[in-house]
């Protein structure tokens, strides 16, 4: 789909995903490298233990169907040889600190000069501009920095991280969503631009929303492991198993109940619990509770009959229970048990490239997405250190960009995806984000619901003043503004030939139910491209549309628990932890939005709509690469370690002053380690033979922690981590809403929107994690209610009569 572009990638760990991705998609990508390789290329596990820059697993997760060539960039001929690359290249990646670039003379502003189609993508902890976009970062201050950190781990113990780095591969996903919205743009105008992508911003999305607690009335909520706080309500989410644990989705409402209901008969079928535990009214069960009619006591019995009745059962038995009756439960796998799944292999997923110097193959995570008409294919390892530069700079000059005539200066610029309109058929939390992120920068989103089939989100907190109610979603808000919505029941006849004006309408249809349902409604993708030839078609699901586990269904709490991710959330002591709630939901929106971006591309270049098969499951594994190399190439599985870290020693999140307040300081140089040093008063402590070397520290740990958690316990936590940043040591206090709301970065960088709404007269959402410099995001209203844009949907779009409507209206189809 990229095959005819040529992507400069600079970036080092921080953004190697995200040229990763459009090499998946079939560009160029150069990796430019300094002389001894990139910093990536020293950060383990390493094959074979060994350290080695060709041999980092790390590099090898990210940096395949690359090519590596090596240019000193900060002397005047590297500075140059790039300069003749970036002409005819049609994407920059680049992760140095804010000013490096500008100190160098190839910030933005330098190489738009000399090619002023180039799309220039730049990757931060805090982005390029905003009164912290200088400060030092890692992934645990990035974690604490955004909002994710604080919901995640045990109650009585600090917050805590996952051990594979997670934050700068939502920011490098980001990018590539941003380098594709940018290209889409410059396919009309001939111009590039500068897309500006914050790690903070970038991981706020796996607060599920929470991040609006404070802006909405909604009291923050608390961690718990394996579930969360919410007000009075103690929400579990994790259940040991006879060999493990499991998630449940132990929730209720309209969407959840049923689901609850089933489990609890299947619990009193075999003698667990009684007729009156099994009949509670699991669909209006949280108002009991709120209301106090009733008592806590007895939700906190309910959990303990189904952790009794779990406990009884293999990871196995419960899984097969869930795909026999219809239960929202999934075992917490290992990373061993992911690769040995049965639904993977059916789907083909893994990928084997040749390691000549490893003795064979390696196996490595597949495709994030399966496109029918240009599918993606793997065909390079990780390249070693400068293996293609005689090769590429061997080769003949390139043809600058070719794009059409830029519009004169005068022009306001239109919307990046003006020219996009998508038939939403997405529902819950990953799909309406991946059309939301598109829907910012100007595609036209027609959303449909029924109210007789309420959106599970509707149901979820945070609500408006704490209140829960169908148009009160906070979450409902956030991922859908912008967009407009018809309220119709496709299963009628009348309402079936509206679906169908719509795809015809359309560019792309987007949806995200069991697989097979669309079929079942007569919209499956053979009969909507009989009506519209040219159109994309994606369906989002947990395990993809095929296999032997297509059909289980549910939600990201539990395809992050079958993928590997909730077993190595918390401490070696105890049960998994984390990550918090539906962590697959905050990362396959990303490879959605990209897989339609991609997808549109291909069909401008050919005039071709497709199919699209998007497992949630399959996208998300590409954050665990390492792991699962480390499984494949050493044998060794991945486990829980509170917030220890393979190369930062001190690395945790301490006490500050207060109650559940708490720092995240991570030291990765033995510079930082004297800056802590002096941070403390104790200079002398750098010199200690206990603590002088990184070996050394790492020796002397849990002395080390005890020693910085007794200065930071006495302080309070926002002045530590200024304090520290001032001396150069990565810190961050770990905020929640009230602090995310307040944090002078996010607000510097608009992440917060204020809009009028019509039911609560205004609300507040969050904006793009990134900015494009020409064709910035734009939120153009707020999240659709029930039936308010029915009027504007059927004449302004379809262009239907009174007559037309009238008929709707009374065959009951508009509901």
């Amino acid at each position: 789909m990229l095959e005819p572009y040529r992507v400069l990638d600079l970036t080092d760990e921080r953004g190697l995903l995200c040229g990763q991705i459009l090499a998946d998609l079939g560009a160029d990508v150069l990796q430019i490298e300094p002389p001894g390789g990139s910093p990536a290329r020293r950060l383990g596990p390493f094959a074979g233990d060994v350290p080695h820059p060709d041999r980092s697993l790390v590099w090898w997760a990210y940096a395949r169907n690359k090519r590596s060539v090596t240019l000193d960039v900060a002397s005047p001929a590297g500075r140059e040889r790039l300069l003749e690359l970036a002409r005819t290249a049609h994407f920059l990646i680049e992760s140095a600190p804010p000013g490096v670039r500008a100190a160098q003379r190839l910030a933005y502003p330098d190489l738009a000069a000399v090619n002023p189609a180039l799309v220039y993508v730049s990757i931060t902890p805090f982005g390029q501009r905003g009164p912290r976009a200088g400060w030092a970062a890692s992934d645990l201050v990035v974690w604490a920095a955004g909002g994710p950190l604080v919901l995640t781990g045990d109650a009585d113990r600090p917050p805590v991280r996952l051990p594979i780095a997670q934050a700068f591969l939502h920011a490098s996903a980001d990018a590539a969503v941003g380098a594709l919205i940018a290209h889409h743009e410059r396919q009309r105008t001939g111009r590039g631009q500068h897309v500006d992508v914050s790690a903070q911003q970038a991981v706020a999305l796996a607060t599920q929303s929470y991040i609006l607690c404070d802006a909405v009335g909604h009291p923050p909520v608390q961690r718990a492991a394996g579930g969360l706080v919410n007000g009075p309500l103690r929400l579990q989410l994790l259940f040991p198993a006879r060999d493990g644990h499991v998630a449940i989705t132990l929730l209720f409402g309209s969407a959840i109940g049923p689901f609850t209901r089933r489990l609890m008969e299947w619990i009193y079928e075999e003698g667990g619990c009684d007729a009156a535990t099994r009949d509670k009214d699991w669909l209006g069960y949280a108002d009991l509770l709120l209301s106090g009619a009733e008592p806590l006591a007895e939700f906190e019995h309910v959990k303990a009959t189904v952790a009794a009745f779990t406990r009884t059962k293999t990871k196995a038995e419960l899984l097969e229970a869930a795909l026999a009756r219809e239960l929202l439960i999934a075992p917490v796998t290992t990373i061993d048990e992911v690769l040995a799944s049965p639904q993977l292999a059916a789907r083909d997923y893994w990928q084997d490239l040749p390691h000549p110097e490893h003795g064979g193959s390696v196996r490595y995570p597949g495709a994030f997405a399966r496109f029918g008409a240009s599918p993606i294919r793997y065909h390079r390892r990780a390249p070693r250190v400068g293996e293609h530069t005689v090769e590429v700079l061997a080769e003949p000059a390139r043809p600058a960009p070719a794009v059409p005539a830029a519009r004169t200066a005068t022009e306001p610029p239109e919307a990046a995806l003006a020219d996009v309109r998508i038939l939403d058929f997405m529902w819950v939390m990953a799909g309406p984000a991946a059309t939301r992120m598109l829907a910012d920068y100007g595609a036209q989103i027609v959303r449909l619901e029924s109210t007789r089939y309420v959106d599970t989100a509707r149901t979820l907190a945070p609500f408006h003043g704490a209140q829960p109610g169908i148009e009160n979603s906070a979450i409902f808000q956030n991922l859908n503004a912008g967009k407009r919505m018809l309220t119709l029941d496709v299963r009628t006849p009348v309402g079936r030939e509206t679906v169908l004006d719509l795809v015809r309408w359309a560019d792309v249809v987007t949806e995200s139910f069991a697989p097979g349902r669309m079929r079942a409604l007569g919209l499956d993708y053979e009969t909507l491209r009989r009506v519209n030839p040219r159109l994309v078609m994606l369906s989002a699901c947990l395990m993809g549309q095929t296999g032997p586990r297509a059909g289980f269904a549910g939600y990201g709490n539990l395809a992050a628990a079958i993928s590997g991710f909730s077993n190595l959330g918390g401490w070696p002591d105890r049960a998994p932890a984390g990550p918090f709630s539906a962590y697959t939901d905050y990362v396959s929106p990303r490879f959605v939005a990209l897989a339609v971006l991609a997808a549109l591309e291909h069909r401008r270049q050919t005039g071709e709509g497709q199919y699209i098969d998007c497992s949630q499951a399959e996208c998300a594994l590409h954050f665990l690469a390492p792991a699962l190399l480390d499984y494949v190439v050493n044998g060794r599985i991945a486990e829980r370690c509170g917030n220890r870290d393979r190369d930062a020693v001190p690395h945790g999140v301490y006490p500050a002053a207060g109650t559940d307040q708490w720092v995240a300081i991570a030291v990765e140089t033995d510079a930082h380690w004297h800056a802590l040093c002096a941070a403390l008063g104790r200079p002398e402590l750098a010199h200690d033979p206990r603590y002088a070397t990184a070996a050394a520290r790492r020796a002397h740990e849990e002395a080390l922690d005890a020693l910085i958690a007794a200065w930071t316990s006495t302080r309070d936590r926002h002045e530590i981590a200024l304090d520290l940043q001032r001396r150069g040591v990565p810190a961050y206090a770990v905020q929640n809403s009230p602090d995310l709301v307040r944090d002078p970065q996010l607000l510097a960088r608009s992440h917060f929107h204020r809009i009028a709404h019509p039911i609560h007269g205004a609300t507040t959402v969050e904006g793009s994690r990134f900015v494009l410099s020409r064709t910035p995001a734009e939120i153009r209203g707020p999240a659709p209610t029930y039936g308010a844009d029915n009027d504007y949907v059927l004449r302004e779009i379809l262009g239907y009569d009174d007559d037309r409507i009238t008929a709707l209206v009374t065959s009951g189809a508009l509901a």
